[in-house]
């Protein structure tokens, strides 16, 4: 899977080839579990995993920043952004399968 982008498809077929359920099933409950993650965050909640790691969103104020192709001063709107910070055990395992 190196290189390549886990898509809902991919998770839903893991689920299949795991679970036993069938496709379509599986592909409903991938979909029904990422928009309840999403539901989440509009709402301003805290999604924690376990053993993944905690979605949040973060407010972000009105600031002056540059347009990198001009250098021009702009001006960018407040707005609320969504931030990933990922478990330990987490970490752990993407830093154990790098020294692989």
């Amino acid at each position: 899977m190196k290189g390549e982008t886990l898509t809902r498809a991919d998770l839903a077929e893991a689920v299949h080839d795991e679970v036993g359920l069938t496709r379509q099933d599986c592909a409903g409950l991938v979909e029904r579990t990422l928009d309840l993650v999403v539901e989440a965050l509009e709402q301003g909640e805290i999604v924690k995993l376990s053993g993944f790691g905690v979605f949040q969103v973060r407010a972000k104020n009105a600031r002056m920043g540059r347009n990198p192709k001009t250098g021009e001063p702009a001006a960018i709107d407040p707005r609320r952004v969504i931030s990933f910070r990922a478990s330990q055990v987490m970490k752990a395992r993407v830093d154990g399968a790098a020294e692989a």
